[in-house]
């Protein structure tokens, strides 16, 4: 355990001015308030903080900073509180302190829906001040040090937790050698059979090289002395989780992997970096697609460096990363490094922080990719989609693409252009109809390479398709899609649901007005106009209801005379047993051999009512559907396109908002029907059937319709997982030489 006084000496050691009485203070107060209590690991409980405080002045923080480190469990596990820590130490410390008490209130590892509640709380206090998150990663980095300390439950937890959030978050904010700890730690935790594995290969493999590493340093220092240039030359091993991972990704074995072994070249200016990457590429000769300039284009969290590989001495592939002093204090420890609490003085001898100067070197590219994160939470996402997509952001490595402007936009691996049109703005996203790479008008699920220059080609009048949700892989573009739609969908709701109420209104003599209800809203437990219109529309709120509220006066309607819609079962079966071939009717009156009924999987009703899908094409999952209520026979779902539908217009009290609820390992089959043109010449229709059959559907009716002498055109019923495999089989038939015509039959 770290003493007090190695630890002042330490701070001292950067910052002659730190305040040794403040750091002293801390020190003593911390001892008192944590008395006799004891950690797992049996160590008095001041050696906790003492060693976050000791990982804090590794990276060169403030007193301020090593202070709260002191401090940081006082609030939460002592009798301290808030007002004492601002009446001894003052309100920065306080509010450092406090702000790192409510996020160790968080428990991370919950059930999903607190999981990312917390997460969100966490990145607001960080947002607050960049040193709460340098103080947590450090208290995280200790108690993963000491995790073996911890009973086997609660370790698994913790590391799974760490992995997850805290060690791409260290990466993020470019403190790579806080996160390869991180990640070490939790690796050896989580599968200790392949981290032993991976040891004892390195040790072997250290074994076999032996003074190849010190061969290769000393041949590149030697070059670059001839060529005139100071050069540090430094090598590193790859940690084995780093390791795993690049195996586990390349599918590729340890022998497989050029990079285990990469050496750092360090110099002075940026030129000098220049001057290195010539002096190599012209003694050595270059690994084709191994060369990377971040020095021009950095990385998001401001990480810079250029890395080549080379076959180098003794014919042995050689990895470089070449960069400045400077460069690699920001590669190693990144957010920290762009502080200036190490920089006490403002120029004029006053020996206080220059305020304005830290918070524009707080502006980091991390910080600001930080700050985007909490700005897309504050836009309305529930929790869980908002942990979703910051976990992308977090794991994704980028590409680096231009605006016909030159403005460079860095994005995730993967990214296409409707990704890069939310990288943008949300606007320009959400109103994107095509896009132009590099000059040429491309698909806009093309995945963009490093350097493709991107013009995004808009409409007022587009609104983003949901399918887009699918394709776009950053966390910015699926929130705003999935936004875009969600208020499209309530528009259209919105005026369903005004048309629904002026009819009603009309049938008691009425006219319908925006203020009437307006004024009744407290009565039907709404805040807004538009939110009781969205709610008629969904079915959630009956019409009459409205009325009710509106002109208590008036009795209640008679609800109109409904056309019961009977399926001809018996059709289906008889066709079906003509023609040989198997037959499951789908829906909640179907039943299995032991007698039991297979339910629709739908969300939106209300009681148990019966749920059958419509005789009129069937409905799948993916299309969007709308439920009849039928007296006697409970509801049918119709996909919202569905012809069929006319019959209700005059009946909107009868529609009712309904959804999917299909798990992705769902493997039910739905009924779907499609109109094929074919040629009239032999082995067409065993074409179609065998172009059905490859693709995983399955026939159960088919039905010449139309016959000339050219053509025939015949509706078939098949049964299919959803509309994606519907697409398929339809994409299939089209390709088909001897069919003409093939869509989607709504009769």
């Amino acid at each position: 355990m770290m003493r007090q006084y190695e630890l002042v000496e330490r701070v001292k050691s950067y910052d002659p001015d730190a305040d040794e009485a403040l750091l002293n203070r801390a020190y003593v107060y911390a001892m008192q308030m944590h008395g006799q209590q004891k950690r797992a690991s049996g160590d008095p409980y001041i050696s906790h903080p003492l060693e976050v405080a000791a990982i804090l002045a590794d990276l060169r923080l403030d007193d301020a900073t090593i202070a709260s480190a002191l401090l940081h469990d006082t609030i939460e596990d002592t009798p301290a509180t808030r007002d004492d820590i601002d009446k001894l130490f003052g309100k920065e410390i306080g509010s450092l302190v406090d702000g790192l008490t409510k996020i160790a209130k968080l428990d991370l590892v919950t059930h999903k829906a607190e999981q990312a509640e917390n997460f969100r709380k966490l990145l607001i206090a960080i947002t607050s001040d960049v040193r709460v998150l340098l103080v947590k990663l450090a208290d995280r980095l200790h108690n993963m040090r000491t995790l073996e300390h911890i009973r086997s439950d609660k370790r698994k937890r913790i590391a799974e937790e760490t992995m997850d959030i805290y060690a791409p978050l260290a990466g993020r904010m470019g403190m790579q050698w806080l996160r390869e700890e991180l990640e070490d730690i939790a690796f050896q935790t989580l599968n200790p059979e392949a981290y032993a594995i991976l040891v004892k290969r390195l040790e072997e493999l250290r074994a076999s090289n032996k003074g190849l590493i010190g061969d290769i340093q000393a041949a590149l220092t030697k070059e670059f002395t001839t060529c005139g240039i100071d050069a540090d030359v430094r090598s590193r091993e790859k940690k084995p989780y780093s390791i795993w991972r690049k195996m586990e990704r390349k599918q590729i074995s340890l022998e497989q992997l050029s990079d285990i072994y990469g050496f750092r070249v360090i110099v002075e200016k940026t030129i000098d970096c220049y001057a290195v990457l010539g002096t190599v590429h012209t003694t050595w000769r270059m690994v084709p697609g191994r060369f990377k300039d971040y020095i021009s284009t950095p990385k998001q969290n401001d990480y810079q460096s250029i890395h080549t590989t080379v076959v180098g001495p003794r014919h042995q592939r050689v990895e470089l990363q070449i960069r400045t002093a400077r460069m690699h204090d920001v590669a190693e420890y990144g957010i920290a490094a762009h502080t200036l609490y190490k920089d006490r003085t403002n120029g004029n001898g006053s020996g206080h922080t220059d305020k304005k100067s830290l918070a524009l070197k707080e502006e980091s590219n991390a910080y600001r990719w930080l700050r985007r994160l909490v700005d897309m939470l504050l836009e309305g996402d529930n929790p869980e989609e908002f942990l979703e997509h910051t976990k992308l952001e977090l794991f994704h490595d980028q590409v680096f693409c231009f605006t016909p402007k030159g403005l460079l936009i860095a994005l995730a691996q993967g990214a296409t252009p409707i990704d890069f049109a939310y990288a943008v703005h949300t606007d320009v996203g959400n109103s994107c109809t095509g896009c132009k790479i590099n000059g040429r008008t491309m698909p806009l699920m093309t995945e963009l390479k490093n350097g493709d220059e991107v013009d995004i080609v808009t409409s007022k009048s587009q609104t983003p398709p949901a399918a887009w949700e699918r394709i776009v892989v950053t966390g910015k573009a699926r929130s705003a899609i999935r936004r875009a739609n969600k208020e499209a969908l309530r528009s259209q709701y919105s005026k369903l649901g005004r048309e629904i109420l002026r009819r009603a209104f009309d049938r008691v003599g009425k006219n319908y007005r925006k203020t009437t209800v307006e004024r009744i809203l407290p009565r039907l437990s709404q805040k807004t106009v538009d939110d009781v219109l969205t709610a008629v529309g969904r079915g959630e709120l009956p019409s009459a209801d409205v009325l009710q509220a509106a002109f208590p006066d008036i009795p209640r309607p008679e609800p109109p005379k409904r056309r019961v819609v009977k399926r001809n079962d018996e059709g289906w079966f008889g066709l079906s047993k003509a023609i040989g071939l198997k037959f499951r009717l789908p829906g909640s009156n179907s039943r299995k051999q032991d007698g039991s009924s297979e339910g629709i999987p739908i969300t939106g009703l209300r009681g148990n009512m019966p749920v059958n899908l419509t005789d009129h094409g069937g409905a799948v999952p993916g299309d969007r559907i709308v439920g009849i209520m039928t007296s006697g026979e409970g509801i049918t779902i119709y996909p919202i396109h569905s012809e069929a539908l006319k019959e209700f217009d005059d009946e909107p009290d009868r529609w009712i908002d309904v959804r999917w609820d299909i798990d992705e390992s769902n493997s039910d089959r739905f009924p779907a029907q499609i109109a094929v043109t074919g040629i009239n010449e032999p082995g067409t229709l065993a074409q179609i059937a065998q172009t059905i059959g490859e693709s995983g559907g399955n026939i159960h009716n088919i039905n010449m319709q139309h016959k000339t002498a050219d053509y025939t055109t015949m509706l078939i019923d098949l049964e299919v997982w959803d509309l994606t495999h519907l697409n398929e089989i339809i994409s299939g038939l089209r390709s088909k030489s001897v069919v003409s015509a093939v869509k989607r039959s709504h009769e």
